[in-house]
Parts: structure tokens; C-alpha cells; sequence
């Protein structure tokens, strides 16, 4: 994934984004025997991928306005990524309570479950349950009674890691021929007459610049499409993007917390909004709000802290939460099509591939336009068929259905694969955890690295991590910088501390397995701080004030 100065370089296809949708329409692409460079300014995952509410769902909430396929389309998905990643897409249980006064009550909220059943036949997860005000104060004690009628019980999906799906899809391109190139803010999109015939731009670590070469373009840098159709020969006057943002929070357990997620609706404007068990802490959110400030730094609003934690004091009284109970937060912005009014909620999330050529800009040139996490692979294989009538060449089925990601191959089930890892590696309950839902079948792979007790220490004792993974992160996975390693390959900067602590650890490693120096190690240590430094981690401000003392 090294980004040296290049020149020349041909491709059948360059993909410019490496989120999820990118990521994935790389892989299909390369399975199909395509020679792909998959390319992004910052990291793998870096951008819109890591701020979603890291669920695969089916989009319950899409039959409100009438979008039917999508949410088939949806469900079917979440079916198939279940069986492909099993390491890092889960079930996830989901309960709707209802009150007296909700925008949405008991009838609607059964017609909705019944029509999610029916448009998810042959699912592996349990049908829906509707719970009488009883059945709910024993499922979740500490959710407030005033009013309530009832809920809704159903099943959707977890990706705990976005990050790591988006990486997974990003190696198995790998795997399959394609080239990855990190670090690579594309400038312009080059063009011989009315073709397009590649991009140019430079490293933003190095400050080298590439020029690469293919009569294909697709442009899925999420917020940021219209920015990269900027920098073309031929400018594409018409706005495509018109995100809207969406918040976060993440607290500790707290006193009611639910064990299951909960889909809840806001007093304030009716608007849904989740409590989620997460990465053993609780995940709150989102908002929907337009959004037209910088996209390289969205970061939560105080207004939008108190909102979120308001709406869930109102929602379990007994939680009692408050501004220092916010481990830390994200922002980020949704690739929604431009719509110039209306509510946010109402902006369709189907995604669209627009041909430019069409539309009279340059031939060969696409852009993604939306797209979920969910429906990502099913993203991938529509654009990669386009791209295959583009170029004339066979048509060829897609096979990113069938085959499982690098971490979800196993010779038999997950569940076996898990029980013989433990029993094998010598590690701790607390490692053996974190490698496998990190990693994947590839926690043998990696393990098999750690031939000392050094590498095989415990570098972070919120999550388990073991100090080879950060040598791992680096030649294996691609990373560049500590706070690849720290936030998108080990995951450990999304636990409680968000990495504050461990980040210099496992700069200790780097030196030890990578050749750093001091001042290297010094310098990674605190450009990861400025950059996480946007999520608000109350940890790296605890750190600040015991320095200031």
C-alpha cells in the first residue's frame, strides 16, 4: 500500500476511495480477473466507513417512505455478509418501545415487522416478537414506564468494525491482483480528448507525486465526489452531494442499560435513534442534520452531545447520564444525494452509479453517488458489471456473494475454528477474544508471529491486544502511520481510552519490531493524539490536565 512516486503505471480500472464501497468494488473487480488500483487520500476506512452506527441492518425505517427494495435488498445483504464474515457481522437484537403520543404506534410498528419478515424470507435470525408493557419492564427493568404500551422485538446486524470489513475487502483485492495506494489525494482526473485516461495527484506523508493510467474512473470518495470531480479536465458543473451529518457518542455501562440495542424515538422531533451494546461499552446515536462545514474535521457539536443524552435519560430515567460520562464521540458526514430541501430523514439512501459520459463529461468516468454499509457488495457488483459493458469485455458473475473474506474462511464452522483457537494459543481469555473478533481466521496467521514472550505481551489491557499486532499492521495490512495501526487495524482506539495510553506502547513496539527512532516514535505518538483529538476522548484530556499539573 506504499504510495512511492510512480509514473505511468496502467489499470483496467482505478477506484478512487477506499471506504467501504470502494474497498468492495475493488475486490469484485479484481475477482474478475480486472487489474484495479484502488487509491485514497487518507486510510483504508479512514473516512465515512468509521463513523456509520456500525449495524447492518435492513433499514426498518425505509418502508416509511415507501422504499420496498431497498430493504429487500437490505435484508438480503445482511444474509449474505453474515455467512462471508462471520468474525465481524453478527446479530444483534433490537427492541422498538412504544409509548403513548409516539409518531409510531403498536399497528404501525407490527404492520412494519410483519412486512420486515416477509421481505426477509429464509433469514437465519428469529422472526419478530411483539411484548406486552409487562414482558418489556422485564426485558429492560430500567426503561421508563410512564406510558409505555409495549415493543417490538427483532434481529439485525452488527458490524462492531466497520473498519475492519472495509480493510478485509481491501486485502482480498489484494489478494486477488489489485494494487492499493493509501496516502494518494488525487488532484485531477486526466483525460485524451473526450476519454478519461487516468489521475494524478500526490502523497500527502511523502509529498511524492503519481500519475496512474486506466480508461476507467470511479469516483467513491463519499462527501468528498464532488471535490474530486473538481480537479477534472472537464468540470461537472451539477452538485452531486449533499450530505447530511450524524453523531455519536459512547458511554460506559451505565445503571438501566439495555442488553439488547434499542430503536427508540425522540420526544423531541420524532426522530429515531439508537442505544446499542458496542465493543463492551454502549453506542448512541445518530443525528441527521444538514451539514455544509469542512469535511476533513466534522466534529460532534455540544448541542448535539446533549441531545443524544438527553434523549436517552428521557428513555431509561435511571441512566442519569452526563457530558463526563462521554468517553468520546464522532461525526461524519452521509454521501446523500443533493437535495436542495425537505427533512434529511426523507433523503433516499439508495445509492446511484452515474455514467458522467452520459451526461455529457468525460467517457469513462462514474461516481457513487450514496450507498450504505449494509448493501456495499451489492454496490460493488452493479458498478463492476457497468464497468464490464463499458469496456466490451465478457460478461462474468460476481462471486463476492459466495466467497467468504480472508478472516471468515474456515475449514468447518466459526464456532469450531473459535474453540480450537483458544485451546491452542496460551493467551488469555481477554486476547484470545480480541484476536478472533478482530482478526478473524487470520488470528492463527498472525499468532503464528509471535515467537517471543515480547511479542505475545499484552500491549493494552482494555481490549487484549498483544504487541504483535503492530508489526502485523504494518507488513501485512498496509499501515502507514501509528494511527492506522492504533484506530483501524488493532482497533484498539476504540476502546474506553480511546487508545490514549496504549498509543504510546505500541510506539514502543514500532521501535523495538520496526527500526523507529525515538523522535519517530515521539512524532507518531503525538500526530495520532491530534487526530483523535476530534472524537473528544475524555481520556487525552485527563492526560492533559496530570501534564499540566
Amino acid at each position: 500500500m506504499n504510495a512511492e512516486s510512480r509514473t505511468g503505471d496502467r489499470f483496467d480500472l482505478i477506484v478512487i476511495g477506499a471506504g467501504i464501497n470502494g474497498a468492495g468494488i475493488a475486490r469484485d473487480a479484481s475477482m474478475r480477473g480486472l487489474r484495479v488500483l484502488l487509491i485514497d487520500k487518507g486510510d483504508v476506512g479512514s473516512g465515512t466507513t468509521s463513523w456509520s452506527t456500525r449495524l447492518i441492518h435492513g433499514g426498518l425505517r425505509y418502508l416509511e417512505h415507501g422504499e420496498v427494495g431497498l430493504v429487500w435488498e437490505s435484508l438480503r445483504e445482511r444474509e449474505r455478509l453474515l455467512r462471508i464474515a462471520p468474525h465481524l457481522v453478527r446479530p444483534l437484537p433490537l427492541l422498538i418501545p412504544i409509548y403513548t403520543g409516539d409518531k409510531r404506534g403498536p399497528a404501525l410498528i407490527r404492520a412494519g415487522m410483519l412486512a420486515y419478515d416477509a421481505l426477509s424470507l429464509g433469514k437465519s435470525t428469529p422472526g419478530h416478537q411483539m411484548l406486552d408493557d409487562e414482558a418489556v419492564r422485564l426485558r429492560v427493568p430500567g426503561l421508563r414506564n410512564e406510558g409505555l404500551r409495549g415493543a417490538a422485538l427483532y434481529f439485525d446486524g452488527q458490524a462492531e468494525y466497520p473498519e475492519r470489513l472495509t480493510l478485509e475487502n481491501a486485502l482480498d483485492a489484494r489478494l486477488h491482483g489489485a494494487e492499493l495506494r493509501t496516502y494518494c489525494e488525487v488532484e485531477r482526473i486526466l483525460t485524451v480528448g473526450p476519454n478519461v485516461s487516468g489521475i494524478e495527484g500526490h502523497d500527502p506523508l511523502s509529498g511524492e507525486p503519481f500519475r496512474f493510467h486506466a480508461p476507467i474512473v470511479i469516483n467513491v470518495a463519499g462527501p468528498w465526489v464532488d471535490t474530486v470531480l473538481n480537479g477534472s479536465a472537464k468540470p461537472i458543473a451539477e452538485r452531486l452531494i449533499g450530505g447530511s451529518k450524524g453523531t455519536h457518542i459512547v458511554v460506559g455501562p451505565f445503571p438501566g442499560a439495555p442488553r439488547d440495542g434499542m430503536y427508540a424515538e425522540a420526544r423531541r422531533d420524532g426522530r429515531p435513534f439508537f442505544i446499542i451494546p458496542w465493543n463492551d461499552a454502549y453506542l448512541i446515536g445518530t443525528t441527521d442534520t444538514r451539514y455544509a462545514g469542512s469535511l476533513d474535521r466534522v466534529v460532534a457539536e455540544p448541542w448535539e452531545i446533549a441531545w443524544l443524552l438527553d434523549e436517552t435519560n428521557r428513555v431509561i430515567p435511571s441512566a442519569k447520564l452526563r457530558q463526563e460520562d462521554v468517553l468520546y464521540s464522532y461525526a461524519g458526514v452521509r454521501p446523500l444525494p443533493f437535495v436542495p430541501d425537505g427533512r434529511e430523514g426523507s433523503i433516499t439512501r439508495r445509492h446511484l452509479v452515474l455514467d458522467h459520459g452520459l451526461r455529457g463529461g468525460p467517457a469513462g468516468l462514474l461516481s457513487v453517488i450514496g450507498g450504505k454499509l449494509t448493501t456495499y457488495r451489492e454496490l460493488a457488483e452493479q458498478a463492476v458489471d457497468m464497468v464490464l459493458r463499458m469496456t466490451g469485455r465478457p460478461k462474468q458473475a460476481s462471486r463476492t456473494a459466495e466467497i467468504p473474506l480472508p478472516g471468515g474462511d474456515v475449514t468447518n464452522s466459526w464456532e469450531a475454528f473459535q474453540a480450537a483457537f483458544r485451546q491452542e494459543s496460551g493467551l488469555s481469555d481477554a486476547s484470545n477474544r480480541h484476536l478472533l473478533r478482530v482478526y478473524g481466521a487470520r488470528a492463527r496467521q498472525l499468532l503464528a508471529t509471535a515467537t517471543t514472550p515480547e511479542s505475545r505481551a499484552v500491549i493494552d489491557v482494555d481490549s487484549g491486544a498483544i504487541a504483535a499486532e503492530i508489526p502485523w499492521a504494518f507488513r501485512m495490512e498496509g499501515a502507514r502511520t501509528l494511527a492506522d495501526a492504533i484506530a483501524r487495524r488493532t482497533m484498539i482506539g476504540l476502546g474506553p481510552r480511546a487508545g490514549i495510553g496504549a498509543d504510546r506502547v505500541a510506539a514502543d513496539v514500532a521501535r523495538q519490531a520496526l527500526g523507529w527512532d525515538s523522535a519517530k516514535a515521539d512524532a507518531e505518538v503525538a500526530a495520532y493524539r491530534d487526530w483523535v483529538s476530534r472524537y473528544r476522548p475524555r481520556a487525552l484530556e485527563e492526560t492533559r490536565s496530570a501534564s499540566d499539573a
